[in-house]
């Protein structure tokens, strides 16, 4: 009998250590926020870029693309490359979207054109299995992200939440739409999203198809070089951007150091739009210390209604108050989905990308957020706020502290699975 009590208390205590030796694998550190400068934003683009391991580069044109309108212009680029097309994302399921992806990817490969598909396996676990095997039997080279086995057993929690696509090696999307139905449309209800994606061409293509190779290379052991793939760009704007997404070892990401490091720098204003905001102490310090700085600070969400993960959003009401005390403006949109991660500052500074404003984005999965220096696309960025801040209601703080215990429950008990939702 005492043989076998050992042998349990033995095998809970190896279980405790195999959990403690996979956290350890990807534990990352936070960064400290008491980083200030006396210069503004617009001076800072190397000190960001170089913080989170990227160069800024200039001569970039951006095309703000939203809602389903986005994929008309995807689709019709993919249909016209001619030599490389390099697509990366979290969510496919089977419909009328996946379809048209489909049907453009085979296209181009029946063209001779080399076509590279990346999927997260958990985000396209749903992607129909004829559709998977018609686009291997015509050449297309699918791959999954970190497929469950012994082999990723430490990993596996790690997912691939980018989306991008590189085409010909001279222009590339950045931003969050998934391939499924619910991000066609224009927001209109509750079966369709809203979302926001960029359209790049210049240097910064370069950024971005690097981003694509790290997994690809990570999940294949193939590399890829040429001119099809990495041309000669010239400058054709005068947009300065560069692309936060790498990892480092025991360093915080360069996703959350970018997010986190603006708080810092705003001198006037921060507007936030993000799905999934659930920001940590340290953030929530940061944007109280900016309100005292004189900065507008406003975040525009879903709201649990709106939400298509309603625990998210309960977890994020966890710190609601607080922020309400330190003067940040807080709005919900109660109608649908607001898929959209954008941030502007100081009305000339923005970033969009995939990264959610939470931990499981900032430590956890890959990400990808281009820090973009242009008065216009700032701009668009704060119309779409507004358009759909419209329709939000803006929480106060008192209506917020008489919330039911319900409501309260909700919140805490959502909070504490905060890292992995």
């Amino acid at each position: 009998m005492l043989a076998s009590t050992l042998w349990v208390w033995l095998s809970f205590a190896l279980i405790a250590v195999l959990i403690l030796v996979i956290y350890s694998i990807r534990w990352h550190r936070s960064p400290i926020l008491q980083v200030s400068s006396e210069s503004t934003i617009d001076k800072l683009m190397p000190s960001l870029s170089g913080l989170t391991l990227s160069t800024s580069v200039d001569g970039n044109a951006v095309e703000v693309l939203e809602n389903g309108a986005f994929f008309d212009v995807l689709i019709e680029r993919i249909r016209a490359a001619q030599h490389s097309v390099h697509f990366e994302t979290f969510l496919w399921k089977h419909g009328e979207l996946a379809q048209r992806m489909y049907e453009a990817f085979i296209d181009r490969a029946k063209a001779g054109v080399t076509v590279r598909i990346l999927l997260d396996a958990q985000g396209g676990k749903k992607m129909d299995k004829d559709m998977m095997q018609r686009l291997r039997e015509q050449g297309c080279k699918l791959k999954f992200f970190h497929k469950k086995s012994l082999y990723t057993i430490g990993v596996l929690n790690d997912r691939d939440h980018r989306k991008l696509c590189v085409i010909d090696g001279r222009e590339a999307f950045v931003g969050g739409h998934c391939i499924t139905d619910e991000w066609l449309g224009n927001a209109e209800d509750g079966q369709h999203f809203s979302d926001v994606s960029v359209w790049l061409h210049g240097p910064i293509v370069h950024s971005v198809q690097g981003a694509f190779s790290e997994n690809w290379a990570g999940e294949t052991g193939e590399l890829f070089v040429g001119d099809e793939f990495f041309p000669v760009l010239e400058k054709v704007g005068d947009t300065p951007i560069h692309a936060a997404f790498v990892k480092p070892e025991n360093s915080a990401p360069a996703v959350k150091i970018l997010h986190h490091a603006v708080l810092c720098l705003a001198k006037k204003r921060i507007w936030i739009q993000n799905p999934y905001f659930i920001p940590k102490v340290e953030a929530i310090h940061a944007l109280a210390a900016a309100v005292r700085r004189g900065v507008d600070v406003r975040v525009l969400m879903p709201a649990a209604s709106g939400s298509d993960s309603p625990m998210v959003q309960h977890a994020g009401h966890r710190h609601f108050e607080q922020m309400l005390r330190s003067g940040v403006r807080l709005f919900e949109y109660p109608h649908t989905l607001l898929h959209q991660k954008l941030m502007t500052v100081d009305g000339c500074w923005c970033a969009v990308g995939s990264t959610n404003f939470d931990d499981r984005s900032f430590d956890t999965n890959d990400e990808i957020t281009l820090g973009i220096l242009d008065q216009d696309v700032a701009a668009k960025f704060d119309r779409i706020f507004e358009h759909y801040g419209e329709r939000a209601t803006e929480i106060e703080l008192e209506q917020w502290r008489k919330r039911g215990a319900l409501h309260k429950l909700k919140d805490n008990a959502a909070y504490l699975l905060n890292d992995v939702l």
